[in-house]
């Protein structure tokens, strides 16, 4: 058996799409975080007006989602940093972890104390006063939270369609946490803010505050949902997910594809980083190929190597080329 080993160099620098990708990311999570400051503000000077359980589990939400941001910020920040000595294969799985610290966030902090907050105006109800402000200031919240919505919406559109794929599951799939983790929350912060003016209007029709409670619990309960959603995914890339299906395909295709190669005995691509992967790939060459010189079989790998690392989303690649007896022990490393 013949084994070939190539590696990526360390100071390869991170390509511009790469880059561009993360420039994006940095203006969605400051947009959020923005518009979410502004709102938490607004909301908590709302909620000690009127004393409502909705608006004060509102102000929470945004609060949460403040904090979130400034994680997502740091992760986006962090991961920028390209390989070293200690880190390889670089910092990208920084966003990963800053995402699920953002996804415990909501959890705690978003879901159950808005529960929690919910029901205790069961236990202790408080007059609801100057409702008008609390109604004005969640229509306003609508209009900011929809501009944080949009740009999350179109980033994750725009990456959709780079990689031919539908929204939804550009969603399910994508390696950046980032517009993911600001889309679902201010998916979740329009609903919550419906469900809170809903919660309002009825408390003043009908004198009775057992709508915020509920309109309380809701939003506790909804993120719940969106954290344990976010909170799956980020641990799926941590553990190193490999590449979908789609992105699998297109890789198979391309280092199958040369006269060479007989068998692609093993195709390994898995996620270090945002849109940036680990490809390990072993292939078995045409037996005539085996039977000649090992430098004519190291080129062919390391014509393939860099024809893999043409590819903007594969940042570290490795050929192995083995015989078609696998027990055979003869071995030579390049």
């Amino acid at each position: 058996m013949v084994a070939v080993a190539i590696e990526r160099r360390a100071d390869r620098p991170q390509p511009l799409e790469l880059r561009d990708q993360a420039s994006e990311s940095l203006r969605t999570v400051l947009v959020a975080g923005s518009a979410n400051l502004a709102i938490a503000v607004a909301k908590g000077v709302a909620a000690l007006m009127t004393g409502s359980a909705a608006m004060l589990a509102e102000t929470v939400h945004s609060v949460a989602d403040t904090g979130n941001e400034v994680l997502l910020f740091i992760g986006v920040r962090r991961s920028a940093r390209g390989p070293d000595e200690k880190q390889p294969f670089g910092y990208g799985q920084e966003r990963y972890f800053w995402a699920f610290l953002a996804a415990l966030g909501i959890f705690v902090v978003g879901g159950l104390l808005s529960i929690v907050e919910g029901l205790r105006s069961v236990l202790r109800p408080e007059p609801l006063e100057s409702p008008w402000v609390a109604i004005a200031v969640l229509v306003t919240a609508m209009f900011f939270e929809g501009l944080s919505f949009r740009t999350a919406r179109r980033q994750l559109r725009a990456s959709a369609r780079a990689r031919r794929r539908s929204f939804v599951d550009q969603l399910r799939l994508s390696s950046d946490p980032s517009p993911s983790t600001v889309y679902l929350e201010d998916s979740a912060a329009l609903i919550g803010l419906f469900l809170a003016l809903v919660a309002l209007v009825l408390h003043v029709l009908t004198g009775w505050a057992i709508w915020d409670t509920i309109a309380s619990v809701a939003i506790g309960l909804l993120l719940l949902a969106v954290a344990w959603v976010l909170a799956q995914r980020s641990k799926a890339l941590l553990l190193n997910e490999s590449a979908p299906p789609d992105v699998l395909d297109r890789l198979h295709a391309t280092v199958s594809s040369p006269d060479w190669v007989a068998e692609v005995r093993a195709l390994n691509a898995v996620f270090v980083g945002p849109s940036q992967l680990l490809v390990l790939v072993t292939i078995a060459p045409v037996p005539a190929l085996t039977r000649g010189a090992a430098s004519e079989l190291i080129d062919q790998a390391t014509a393939l190597r860099q024809k893999l690392l043409a590819y903007p989303t594969i940042t570290h690649a490795a050929v192995t080329l083995v015989g078609h007896d696998r027990h055979d022990g003869e071995r030579a490393s390049a």
